[in-house]
């Protein structure tokens, strides 16, 4: 797919979040906004993978190890095929299989359960390992963080283990926000110098905007050729991007939308923040997702 496809589909993607969201009542809103490119790009270039075959055994693995920002991932799914779309809203109903967290077992296409943060990295190690030992060491392991997710002890075990054995099938992507729940993650316990600390123990290093769809790509391109130790792409996003009331403010974490709040924010969506107008103001809307707007064809990009 072209950039300006990608871009729409991220787009679709935060429209369904918000839409989720709000039926669900709970959830988090401003993480899975800010990672719909990353999402985006996984789903749609970089993943090996077949949405009808989710069991497929050369398929790379995605473990989500930040899974509070589930809806992303449902999002992504849904529109690259995995179920119907519509089952977006039974997001943490009673019975659902879209739980509130990634349950492996509710879901063909989940790799693993996510609930403790910290524990996606040990859980992408011992599958690197095993890989090895069934003679499949050529299967990418993609594991998603969140930063605040690296006050945990277990993450710098884990960073410690995977250059010991020259895991370099993993390559990690920290979704380098800068909120957390309580706050600012430089108030609630300072991270930076995060570049050095990865590299100091052992990783090659990447930073990258992850809202840019091609960034990532490139990025993860760049971590396949690497061949003597992990990779760990620092993903610089913007939380709530795309709802100008969202962006940038931690109180978003873990609240989602009204119904007010959400038609406010698919309006955003829809218009790009107000560079287009919604066909209800007369202009362009896009009514189905995957397809390109009738101004792209125009030249008009993202």
């Amino acid at each position: 797919m072209t950039t300006k496809q990608l871009e729409l589909i991220a787009t679709d993607i935060r429209q369904d979040i918000i839409k989720m969201l709000e039926a669900a009542k709970s959830g988090h809103s401003a993480g899975p906004l800010g990672l719909a490119d990353i999402f985006t790009a996984l789903y749609f270039d970089i993943l090996k993978h077949d949405p009808k075959k989710p069991d497929w055994d050369e398929r790379d693995i995605l473990l989500m190890s930040n899974g509070h920002c589930v809806p992303v991932r449902y999002a992504a799914m849904a529109n690259a095929g995995y179920f119907d779309r519509k089952e977006l809203l039974t997001l943490r109903k009673l019975g659902s299989r879209l739980q509130g967290h990634p349950e492996r077992t509710k879901l063909p296409g989940l790799e693993s359960t996510s609930g403790p943060l910290g524990s996606g990295l040990s859980q992408a190690i011992g599958l690197a390992l095993g890989l090895r030992l069934n003679d499949q060491p050529h299967r990418q392991i993609y594991v998603t963080m969140g930063d605040g997710e690296l006050d945990e002890g277990n993450v710098w075990e884990a960073a410690m283990l995977a250059p010991k054995y020259n895991l370099d099938t993993i390559t990690v992507i920290v979704d380098r926000n800068n909120i957390q729940i309580d706050g600012p993650t430089e108030s609630v316990l300072p991270l930076e110098n995060l570049r050095e600390k990865w590299e100091a123990f052992g990783w090659h290093v990447l930073e990258i905007d992850g809202n840019d769809v091609e960034a990532v790509i490139d990025a993860c391109a760049m971590a396949r050729a690497v061949t003597t130790k992990p990779t760990c792409i620092l993903a610089y996003t913007v939380p709530g991007k795309g709802v100008d009331f969202m962006e940038y403010d931690f109180k978003w974490h873990g609240v989602p939308p009204d119904h007010e709040q959400a038609k406010k924010a698919l309006v955003e969506l829809r218009t790009l923040q107000g560079r287009i107008r919604s066909e209800h103001e007369g202009y362009i809307v896009r009514t189905n997702s995957c397809r390109l707007w009738p101004w792209l064809s125009q030249g008009w990009s993202t």
